[in-house]
């Protein structure tokens, strides 16, 4: 990975089409993570609600792009949540995907982890019952425990709570982000790997298609370093850190800028 730091990326409110100008693309392929990105973080997951206006931007955008949303919330939350037909989605980080024939694909192997789950929810939901603003969500193919209203004399209990029932369920791995511990299936599966079966299953892997990715979190670096070579990474930020996009946005408003004005040039 290309030693790059989010804070000092260029906008791609202004480089993006020095980059597309200077290819040989003339079509693009547009992959959107949705929480931080489409929306800004919220206290509670529930409460992340579509924008009408970016709604209207990744609608005008999908009339003359491919465009796909990738997601770490389950399938159908995101569907509904967006509430567009003619995009792709990508849901429990690429475990389940949609395209807008109705056609769905699950990961075979994630099947054969959900005991795994299901016991790990419930010891979570149990042992951490007690510490106040905690929560766990559960999504068909991973657990999210959420700790951003969690007082800060409790995160440590979180923490351990947390380390103690992953140690428990060896077959699943953990993942975090922003004020979020997740538990996966321990396979080679992510975002990275959603955004590379889609472009090869829509027939974008190929010369004269640009993919970019924008997308907030850490989970998000796993498409960032697909598309490294042949592609476009834009990383939300909002603190510094090691990344492998290319090119930023500071927040959800230039997300819908950068979008709408993809959409006027294609």
């Amino acid at each position: 990975m290309a030693e790059r730091n989010t804070l000092e990326l260029p906008s791609a409110l202004s480089h993006f089409y020095r980059l597309w100008s200077a290819s040989d693309a003339r079509r693009l392929a547009v992959f959107l993570d949705y929480d931080g990105t489409l929306t800004p973080i919220v206290e509670r997951p529930e409460m992340a609600r579509l924008a009408p206006e970016m709604k209207d931007a990744v609608r005008l955008l999908a009339t003359r792009a491919t465009v796909a949303v990738i997601s770490g919330r389950d399938l159908q939350d995101v569907r509904n949540l967006v509430g567009l037909e003619e995009i792709c989605y990508a849901g429990s980080h690429g475990f389940d995907i949609y395209r807008p024939t109705g056609e769905r694909i699950e990961l075979e192997e994630g099947k054969s982890y959900l005991a795994d789950l299901d016991g790990a929810e419930k010891e979570l939901e149990e042992q951490l019952a007690g510490i106040e603003g905690s929560q766990v969500e559960r999504k068909k193919y991973a657990i999210a425990v959420h700790f951003r209203r969690v007082s800060p004399a409790d995160e440590v209990g979180v923490r351990r709570v947390f380390d103690r029932v992953a140690a428990s369920f060896p077959r699943l791995r953990t993942t975090g982000g922003k004020k979020i511990y997740e538990l996966r299936p321990d396979l080679d599966w992510h975002k990275g790997k959603a955004v590379a079966y889609l472009l090869k299953t829509l027939d974008l892997a190929r010369p004269g298609v640009m993919p970019l990715y924008i997308g907030d979190d850490l989970t998000d670096e796993d498409a960032f370093l697909v598309l490294e070579k042949h592609g476009v990474g834009i990383v939300v930020r909002d603190d510094s850190r090691p990344t492998a996009a290319r090119l930023a946005l500071n927040n959800t408003d230039e997300v819908r800028r950068f979008l709408e004005n993809l959409a006027v040039i294609l």
